[in-house]
């Protein structure tokens, strides 16, 4: 895939094509002296990363007012959610979040160069404040479905959604978790590879042993 076949596909305006054309001119000069992405994924931006993190749009409601994204890195699926977002009118400010400096330093200048409605912040994602009342959460490739409810769960409450896109060990991560959660699951096959999204609600830590609903 290609800028054409993602327009193509995605049928966003010419300005929001611009603004992803600019965040991936970003990410090839960033990455010639930071690790920010895979070197040999860099070739297939178009698809792989923005075109998979786009399509997380069309399974998040229009009524989602407050995202937060963990483990950010270079801002899949934040940004890309940004941009949809902005795309189609909807107003949700995002909180990007990861601990290491130089990535959170390259979203910031890609939130200020595309001035999306959207923050970086260095920190762990454990001291996030659930008052700041997310009622999204997000993650791509941060920590199995088990660890990353340790830190989504205190998120995820009062009608909050998690998507989390994961691969095609989804089933094992699903069993692992309901040893010690239960929430309802929504698994929606990926468009663009062998894996699905997680769609998440109700998230709980479990009382006593169980199965999840």
């Amino acid at each position: 895939m290609d800028r054409k076949a993602f327009a193509s596909a995605t049928g966003v305006s010419r300005e929001t094509l611009d603004a992803y054309q600019l965040w991936q001119d970003t990410l090839v000069r960033w990455s010639e002296h930071t690790n920010l992405v895979s070197r040999h994924t860099l070739d297939q931006f178009w698809e792989r990363h923005a075109y998979d993190s786009w399509r997380l749009a069309e399974l998040i409601p229009h009524d989602r007012h407050r995202m937060v994204d963990l483990g950010s890195g270079a801002g899949f699926p934040a940004i890309a959610l940004a941009l949809a977002f902005r795309d189609r009118g909807q107003d949700c400010p995002i909180t990007m979040v990861d601990s290491v400096g130089k990535k959170v330093t390259f979203l910031r200048e890609v939130i200020r160069a595309l001035d999306l409605q959207a923050d970086a912040r260095s920190v762990r994602v454990e001291t996030l404040d659930p008052a700041e009342g997310y009622d999204l959460v997000t993650a791509r490739a941060f920590a199995p479905l088990n660890k990353l409810l340790g830190f989504a769960a205190p998120l995820l409450k009062n009608g909050a959604i998690g998507v989390f896109p994961k691969g095609r060990m989804y089933e094992d991560e699903l069993t692992e978790a309901r040893k010690n959660w239960t929430f309802d699951v929504e698994v929606i096959p990926s468009q663009t590879g062998d894996g699905v999204v997680l769609k998440l609600a109700q998230v709980r830590r479990c009382s006593s042993k169980g199965t999840n609903r």
